[in-house]
């Protein structure tokens, strides 16, 4: 069964940080681009960072440039989003997602929530 389970998710003041980590089961993330995307209440879901199968390349959500870091361990079948300096517009559920495009195979997990507040 394939699943994508988010963790680390919680309240946080403004200025502090978080890591979240995503594990994979029932298939290997070795050959899938990992994501991270939010979603705010009353908002759509964006693209917050993104990691290539090789762990070589990196996007980010302008906002969050030089605050995120997206990190993935391919043999422990995890992909991390360490999350620094976090302001209350990073409010919103955070949510990990597997994708490969030569199979169609895109997957997403539960969401976590991340909390920004004083």
């Amino acid at each position: 069964q394939v699943q994508l389970v988010e963790s680390g998710g919680g309240l946080v003041h403004p200025g502090g940080s978080l890591r979240l980590s995503c594990a994979a089961s029932g298939f290997s993330i070795s050959s899938y681009i990992m994501s991270w995307y939010r979603q705010a209440p009353g908002k759509e879901r964006e693209l917050v960072a993104g990691i290539n199968d090789a762990g070589t390349i990196t996007n980010y959500l302008y906002s969050v440039r030089g605050r995120f870091i997206i990190s993935r361990e391919n043999a422990k079948n995890t992909v991390y989003l360490q999350m620094n300096s976090l302001q209350p517009e990073d409010t919103a559920v955070y949510y990990c997602n597997a994708y490969r495009g030569r199979s169609q195979s895109d997957y997403w997990g539960q969401g976590t929530q991340v909390t920004v507040s004083s």
